[in-house]
């Protein structure tokens, strides 16, 4: 590369203009909301990339935050997600507690979502959670992740592909109050130089990945909301698994569609054996809606079952007034995502779409009823619980 820097920081920041040009992908590319919150997804993606391109290396690796209520490219809700550089000719300890949240799970893999072109670059992926991990009585362990079984260790240890390029952990929570969080390092054991300082090429290249990022992650994610509501279209669910990561859950998504003075019903039968199960909201362009302040995702620990023993959440643009409501925060279409992790089946939810006001000929009559002061407490609790979570 000519080492000679450009003195025009926007030469190496053009990709940017190729990310916006995606919201010809979208369901809307003429409506100016819509090229505004595409605008608004692209500084996402960028700030994030920050981390990705420059915090740590795969010879001194370190937690990062990856998806969260910030950076939310479909985050699920009860997840928060850190993710670390590593090579898979090295050999790494992450250590530490597990605190008392749902699930601790670890994934390896080769290319992670934004930094490749596509995404069958994705692979090699090796998946655990602590089903797989062994911890003494207050919750603490350690864990070697190597290509190969280290000579003679006898502990905790997963293996990394060869061509493995990043570490994700998901701290899954079910009680977002009261559960807390883990505390956890990863080092690498090989003997490496120090870190050293980038050199102006290595910046350049960095800077140049940044850019690239946001529009490899709009083609991604359009591609995939696009892909079902060609399939299935609007308000049917195409349960499906995701290649490689978490093998133990099915994914059920929809594309979702109403208009003001309607409802949405989603009703589903339940597993007899759940161990963790969810349902969030995401928006046009495939983002988390927001759910601190809004009530867009629901959970096996949170959600209100009806008598019959079945789930149904509402969809709405206005409060129904009662329980499961699934706030679309203003959006009146974009993508539902549920999850039945390590159930012994996979019911497929169905999606009846109703006028607001006959909502409740289409539910049970012992149905309670939730008051508006109900419902701005269980906004409150919800605030204070997720603000309670380490969330970066």
């Amino acid at each position: 590369m000519n080492n000679e820097l450009s003195p025009n920081i926007l030469d190496y920041l053009t990709d940017l203009q190729e990310a916006a040009d995606e919201i010809a992908s979208t369901w809307r590319p003429d409506d100016p909301q819509y090229r505004a919150d595409v605008y608004r997804q692209i500084m996402c993606s960028l700030s994030y990339s920050y981390f990705a391109y420059f915090h740590a290396t795969p010879e001194h690796p370190d937690w990062a935050p990856l998806w969260n209520p910030v950076y939310t490219l479909q985050p699920n809700p009860d997840d928060i997600y850190f993710y670390s550089p590593i090579r898979g000719d090295l050999t790494y300890r992450v250590s530490g507690n597990r605190g008392t949240i749902k699930i601790l799970n670890f994934t390896t893999q080769r290319g992670m979502s934004g930094m490749v072109e596509d995404i069958s670059e994705i692979g090699g992926h090796n998946d655990l959670d602590d089903e797989d991990i062994d911890y003494d009585n207050d919750g603490n362990f350690e864990l070697i992740f190597s290509a190969e079984r280290p000579a003679g260790h006898s502990g905790n240890w997963a293996p990394i592909a060869p061509d493995a390029t990043g570490m994700m952990v998901r701290f899954r929570s079910y009680d977002w109050f009261n559960e807390r969080n883990p505390e956890i390092t990863i080092e690498c054991l090989d003997k490496v130089p120090p870190k050293p300082r980038l050199a102006p090429e290595d910046i350049v290249e960095r800077i140049k990945g940044m850019a690239r990022f946001p529009v490899r992650k709009s083609r991604l994610y359009y591609t995939l909301q696009n892909g079902i509501k060609e399939r299935v279209g609007i308000n049917v669910f195409e349960p499906t698994r995701m290649a490689g990561a978490l093998t133990k859950q099915v994914y059920w998504p929809a594309v979702f569609e109403l208009d003001d003075g309607e409802a949405l019903i989603v009703e589903t039968e339940l597993p007899d054996v759940r161990p963790y199960w969810n349902i969030q909201l995401n928006d046009p362009y495939f983002n988390a809606v927001e759910y601190v302040y809004r009530l867009s995702s629901t959970n096996g620990a949170m959600a209100t079952l009806s008598s019959d023993g079945r789930f149904r959440g509402v969809i709405a643009l206005e409060d129904p007034g009662v329980p499961n409501w699934l706030d679309p925060a203003g959006f009146k279409e974009g993508t539902i995502f549920g999850r039945w992790y390590g159930c012994d089946s996979s019911p497929t939810p169905t999606i009846k779409r109703v006028p607001l006001a006959q909502l409740r000929d289409h539910l049970p009559a012992d149905t309670p009823t939730v008051t508006p002061e109900q419902r701005a407490e269980e906004v409150r609790q919800r605030v204070l619980a997720c603000q309670r979570r380490r969330r970066w």
